[in-house]
């Protein structure tokens, strides 16, 4: 990410707040003034996003632009947690701002109430130091993914089907980029799939992990790494990824 030239300092409240988090060797103050200083972009705020935004808006990141179209639906609620009973057939990113909103009131939210586009995807990009994509659909990634290399912006890919998810840390110019791993959206991909929140949710919690990692230094990342997870029998591989020479977006 790019340095920040006035860093905010934390506030006594804060202070409070992330009190146990600061604890963690290698973060302390410093990663958390590095999260405060911050800013995120998800693509999708449900089952995946909902669950990465409120961990990141918990953490204390100090802005997150969030891209979520349409009304909350009975089937959301199964896995988008930022979603309510209550808030059926309303917006679900006003939903989405709400509750990250009664969180932490310090968040500092840009509310899009349409999905990632060709009009939008621009402009999002660029007001984020990290982005994380959580959208269901091809087309969306791949526009996220054109758009970070472009920008050269690092991306967490985050994506899940039935009991199965995987996660990788996109950084241009070091790491294979999405279209890397898919030249091609996959034939057999559909809209809907099957779903379990309790799945969507895991690889959520780690991909706000990675974009923690990211922008405070902490740790190692899974830049170059696939890390896939099949929750049916509880295993995790972790594989190395190359980069494609031929592909059409890093290359």
């Amino acid at each position: 990410m790019q340095e920040v030239r006035y860093m905010k300092k934390l506030t006594e409240k804060e202070l409070a707040v992330y009190e146990w988090q600061l604890d963690v060797p290698g973060f302390g103050v410093e990663g958390q003034e590095k999260l405060k200083n911050s800013s995120v972009l998800i693509s999708r705020c449900g089952g995946l996003g909902s669950v990465v935004a409120y961990e990141l808006a918990a953490a204390g990141v100090g802005k997150l632009i969030l891209a979520h179209g349409g009304n909350v639906v009975p089937s959301d609620l199964n896995r988008q947690l930022l979603m309510t009973d209550a808030g059926l057939g309303k917006s679900r990113i006003n939903s989405v701002e709400r509750r990250l909103k009664e969180l932490n009131p310090r968040l500092e939210i840009v509310a899009i109430g349409e999905n990632i586009n060709e009009n939008n995807v621009a402009e999002l990009v660029s007001q984020a130091d990290v982005v994380v994509d959580a959208a269901p659909l091809f087309e969306e990634r791949f526009l996220m993914n054109r758009e970070v290399v472009r920008q050269k912006k690092v991306l967490v890919d985050c994506a899940m089907y039935e009991l199965e998810a995987q996660i990788t840390t996109i950084i241009p110019g070091e790491t294979p980029c999405l279209s890397c791993l898919y030249p091609e959206k996959p034939v057999a991909w559909k809209r809907k799939f099957p779903v379990f929140g309790a799945v969507s949710g895991t690889v959520a919690c780690l991909g706000a992990m990675e974009a923690i990692k990211v922008l405070s230094g902490l740790g190692e990342t899974l830049s170059g790494k696939l890390l896939t997870l099949d929750l049916r029998d509880m295993s995790f591989n972790e594989l190395s990824i190359n980069k494609n020479k031929k592909c059409s977006i890093c290359s």
